[in-house]
């Protein structure tokens, strides 16, 4: 393992033990982090409002972690009904339908003309400039969705005032105090590992992804 010494990190024997918690952790190393940078990013804190574009398990992710730091209301936006019950099991209060044609009007009532943290976690045109639409004049946007766009809307950016940051988690920096709470029960995000597979079925396990019948595989190692 390249680096060992500093990427490595142990996992006491009440996580080893316990199948949803070293699904949790094993969620650390990627989309967990990943959605918690989300939530940094976007400033989310006790009491906030949050907006979380996108359906996937980083959006999902994004969910929990904000509830973890403390939002108050939590708004998660997507288009596929069984991902979006995960996202009210994690502590979504609202839930809109991404492909509505007024999801948009749906959010900006919803958060009271926006939202001051906005969690973008798909990376197209599309979930940025519908991020950027609900996000509140003067808010955040954590974006962690692998960029899929050209350019962004600066003029919208520009006149809202928008505070945007985000990229690639440093899932390392973060892990120390994530799996603190995995270790105490309070962070649970295994309902998002909901398709195990083995090595010999793994391609059914990518195409299951693809047809969207999945939302993230575990692999299985006899």
């Amino acid at each position: 393992m390249p680096q060992a010494d500093g990427t490595l990190v142990g996992l006491s024997e009440a996580v080893a033990d316990d199948e949803a918690k070293l699904k949790t952790a094993l969620l650390l190393t990627d989309v967990m982090a990943t959605g918690h940078h989300a939530a940094i990013c976007a400033g989310v804190g006790p009491g906030s409002t949050a907006v979380v574009v996108g359906d996937g398990a980083v959006g999902l992710c994004g969910v929990l972690t904000a509830r973890r730091l403390g939002a108050e209301r939590i708004v998660a936006v997507g288009h596929h009904d069984g991902r979006l019950e995960v996202a009210r099991r994690f502590g979504a209060t609202d839930t809109v339908d991404s492909a509505a044609p007024d999801a948009v009007e749906r959010v900006l009532d919803l958060t009271g003309g926006g939202a001051p943290s906005v969690l973008e976690a798909v990376g197209t045109n599309e979930s940025f400039a519908f991020a950027v639409q609900v996000a509140r004049p003067g808010g955040s946007v954590g974006r962690v969705g692998v960029p899929h766009f050209g350019t962004p809307d600066w003029i919208g950016i520009y006149k809202k005032n928008l505070h945007i940051a985000g990229g690639m988690a440093p899932a390392r920096a973060y892990l120390p105090d994530l799996l603190r709470d995995v270790e105490a029960g309070t962070l649970d995000g295994s309902a998002v590992l909901d398709l195990t597979v083995d090595l010999d079925t793994i391609l059914d396990g990518y195409r299951a992804m693809d047809d969207r019948r999945a939302i993230k595989v575990f692999v299985e190692v006899a």
